[in-house]
């Protein structure tokens, strides 16, 4: 049982923050073997794995390209035959090992030393030199054991081997298989800071003072009680030392203590969206004049609160939450949380518009958090997709009643010093949301939840009760009842009937459909008990194959009435592998609904898209819920003069005009009366497509399109021409097939050829075309809609110099970029 005792001391301090180590935490993603597949004895010390493959972690075996390659059959990862079909990309996952040989460097005062997993998907053992460490199904949760009894002397060599088991049907999305998250190694002195063990949270901030509570479990691990002396020293954003604390506490017992302390800051610098200020505090223990541990947490001072009358508030501020629901791979790396990837995508929410994230349906990635700190979007973190029913044979439901305590205290304690983690959601549309059974869950998750941290609220994702037919909403009543935030799913019209039976309840849109977006929003903007919406999806990921889609029905030939790309249902069967309902697509480039939000959430007052022409006299495009029209931004549609295409001009102006050449097609309405949507219909006549906005008569906007030429060149562009020798930095690179004036061409679809030589490989490739798994990470990929991307990762051997990579395809200029690795 954890003691806990609460001090108060303070004093200011103005000199430059240095951080000095004495526990040893490193690293441990380096020098692993892998074979994929079941092997027997591969848990002991004495097993030979020369033969395995030597690779570092994160790692994910499901992406990568299988064996025995088959047209139509087995393309790159994707296999027709996998169990999870359409819900994970055909991808395949089974049972794999990987063993790592270590040795310990002689330190007589490390007496402890953990092992900590931030994620494997999924039912993963671990044995230290043959004898069985522990277990855990969880896919998602971080774990850690304190392997010190298994461990051999320093100087000697220890063998760690991990199996992992992605077995069944376990998963509505893609998860990935294997050692997909970072691993750590800590050693620790007898009496040292507890894993996870410095809790800070912002009490009050009052006329420019920031009232801050740090809360730090001491685990004493010697033979007796000791005197230690608690030190703490916090530096400011610009790394000044703002606060020192040092606090002696008489008779530590054996065993684990909490100490709070409360601080004052001075004229903090606070954490918001527009200024994500950092701040780090270490905590240092000493005993008899030595220090025995420190550990650095970096935090962030705000405040938040949640209430009818004022909706979200950060810091005393009104915030509109416009947000996405994310699925946790990164594309072409399936799975693996490599920093740089993991970064880059919340660089590409926030701008794109996003200010918020709901990590769908688990928790995500240390390094994910850490970046939605650093860039300033914040996050519902949620815990779990279902709880004691399944919605798979094979997933989560099988461990929930013994699992569920330990699974949710990792994930708190672990993400509860996140400035950007601003609610809890304890589940997503769980089947027993109304039963008995799961009325009393709910009590027991979200009492056990607070008991961790009770500065933010606890929600949870509920929906409507498709998988109940003829069951009441009314019945929602007393599970929203228990929570702190009501997280409707597809259900913003019920908004406002239920805030007259529950005036003090606060709502939250926690998915919604793409084609959706202005009713949503207008319910947000207009309803301060309403302070958010998250679309499904704010990003392409892989599974849920094809889930957001558009398709041509009906057609007078018979060609058209039996023709593949007419029709179909929710999903999207072989060779679909991208679920194609997010705003930003797998590559990272926008889809043209983003235009369409930019508008609604007034990041934009203008644009514009075209539909491509129908296939055939008679056909009529069926979109599905999360799907989006096949519209471009774009008027070049070589082939189809005289064919009249529908323009929509999406502005929050009150008039629109659109030309064509010069000459005016027509004028309509548009704004919040025709939801900022007004449609046209052009013949096709190459040119310059001029959208114009009026007020009062008078333009004040335009946005046009121009008709580009024929493809001369692929041009290369890369986000970063520096990185470090480091396998968790990445160099993003962006292929446009261009005509001579250098204007992308959006019907280019045409194959090319990647190579790279020097201080790097490419470790992704690749297009965002939900159904070309040709291109997946092959060395021959066709640009889509004139596009694809390439990710450059230095070498294993972490060797500096020079990335070289070419793109050449047939009869353009090729392309050839270059990466400093430093």
């Amino acid at each position: 049982m954890t003691k806990k005792i609460f001090i108060a001391f303070f004093f200011i301090a103005t000199f430059t923050c240095s951080y000095a180590q004495s526990r040893l935490e490193q690293l441990f993603d380096d020098g692993w073997k892998f074979h994929k597949g079941d092997i027997k004895g591969a848990e002991k010390s004495s097993f030979k794995d020369l033969k395995w493959r030597t690779i570092d972690l994160p790692h994910d075996w499901s992406i990568e390209a299988l064996p025995n390659q088959k047209p139509d059959e087995v393309v790159g990862p994707f296999d027709k035959s996998s169990i999870g079909t359409t819900a994970t990309a055909y991808t395949i996952g089974g049972t794999s090992w990987y063993r790592k040989t270590f040795t310990l460097d002689s330190n007589a005062n490390y007496t402890n030393t953990i092992i900590n997993f931030d994620g494997v998907y999924m039912n993963s053992e671990v044995w230290i030199n043959g004898k069985k460490v522990g277990v855990h199904p969880y896919g998602y949760s971080a774990f850690h054991y304190d392997i010190t009894k298994f461990l051999k002397p320093a100087g000697e060599k220890n063998v760690i081997a991990v199996k992992v088991r992605n077995e069944g049907k376990n998963s509505r999305w893609y998860s990935g298989s294997g050692i997909y998250r970072h691993v750590h190694l800590i050693r620790t002195q007898p009496i040292h800071i507890a894993h996870n063990g410095v809790y800070v949270t912002t009490e009050n901030i009052i006329d420019d003072m920031a009232v801050i509570k740090v809360a730090s479990t001491l685990d004493n691990q010697s033979k007796m009680s000791a005197n230690v002396k608690l030190s703490m020293t916090i530096c400011s954003p610009t790394d000044e030392v703002v606060q020192t604390v040092e606090t002696p506490i008489k008779n530590v017992a054996k065993g684990s203590s909490e100490f709070v302390q409360t601080i004052t800051i001075a004229r903090p610098a606070l954490w918001s969206l527009e200024t994500p200020n950092l701040y780090k505090i270490k905590v240092t223990v000493w005993v008899n004049g030595k220090e025995t541990d420190n550990v650095t947490t970096t935090f962030g001072i705000r405040t938040i609160e949640f209430n009818a009358q004022e909706g979200f508030l950060l810091n005393g501020v009104s915030v509109l939450l416009k947000g996405g629901c994310l699925h946790h791979d990164n594309g072409f790396l399936g799975s693996a949380t490599i920093d740089r990837a993991e970064e880059r995508k919340v660089e590409l929410l926030k701008a794109y518009g996003y200010n918020a994230v709901r990590t769908a349906h688990n928790p995500p990635s240390q390094q994910f958090l850490d970046a939605c700190d650093r860039v300033g979007i914040v996050v519902i973190d949620e815990l779990f997709d279902m709880w004691q029913r399944k919605k798979n044979p094979h997933d989560y439901h099988l461990y929930f009643d013994e699992w569920w305590p330990s699974d949710l205290a990792s994930i708190v304690m672990r993400d509860r010093n996140h400035p950007s983690v601003i609610i809890w959601s304890i589940g997503n549309e769980i089947n027993e949301r109304v039963a008995p059974s799961g009325h009393a869950l709910r009590k027991l998750l979200v009492a056990e939840v607070k008991k961790f941290d009770t500065s933010r609220p606890v929600s949870e994702g509920i929906c409507t009760f498709w998988d109940h037919p003829n069951t009441d909403w009314a019945v929602t009543a007393e599970a929203f009842a228990a929570l702190d935030v009501a997280c409707y799913n597809y259900n913003w019209r019920q908004y406002n009937a239920d805030h007259a039976a529950f005036p003090e309840r606060v709502m939250l849109s926690t998915e919604t459909y793409p084609n959706e977006a202005y009713d949503n929003w207008n319910q947000i903007a207009n309803n301060p008990w309403v302070v958010g919406e998250f679309v499904w999806t704010g990003m392409d990921h892989l599974g849920e194959n094809g889930v957001g889609n558009a398709s041509w029905i009906g057609g007078t030939s018979k060609q058209g009435k039996g023709n593949a790309q007419f029709g179909g249902g929710m999903l999207r069967t072989w060779p679909w592998f991208v679920n194609n309902s997010g705003d930003i697509d797998l590559c990272g480039f926008k889809k043209p609904q983003m235009y369409y939000k930019d508008v609604v959430w007034g990041d934009s007052k203008l644009e514009m898209a075209v539909h491509e022409p129908a296939p055939e006299e008679g056909a009529r495009e069926r979109v599905s819920y999360w799907g989006w029209p096949q519209e471009h931004q774009s008027w070049s549609w070589n082939g189809h003069e005289g064919k009249v295409l529908d323009v929509r001009v999406f502005s929050s102006y009150p008039v629109v005009r659109l030309e064509l050449n010069g000459k005016v097609i027509g004028e309509q309405v548009a704004g919040h009366s025709v939801k900022h949507i007004a449609t046209f219909k052009v013949p096709y006549e190459a040119g310059v497509l001029r959208a114009v906005a009026l007020e009062n008569g008078i333009v004040v906007a335009s946005k046009e399109f121009k008709t580009v030429g024929k493809p001369t060149k692929v041009k290369l562009t890369v986000d970063r021409a520096q990185i470090r020798n480091d396998r968790n930095d990445l160099a993003y690179v962006t292929v446009e097939v261009v005509d001579c004036q250098g204007n992308l061409i959006p019907s280019a679809n045409i194959p090319i050829k990647l190579s790279v030589s020097g201080a790097g490989e490419i470790a992704g490739s690749g297009n965002s075309c939900p159904n070309d798994q040709e291109s997946f990470n092959s060395p021959i990929c066709k640009s889509y809609c004139g596009k694809a991307l390439i990710i450059l990762r230095p070498l294993m051997n972490k060797s500096t110099g020079t990335i070289t990579l070419m793109a050449e395809a047939e009869g353009l200029t090729a392309g050839k970029l270059e990466v400093t690795v430093k």
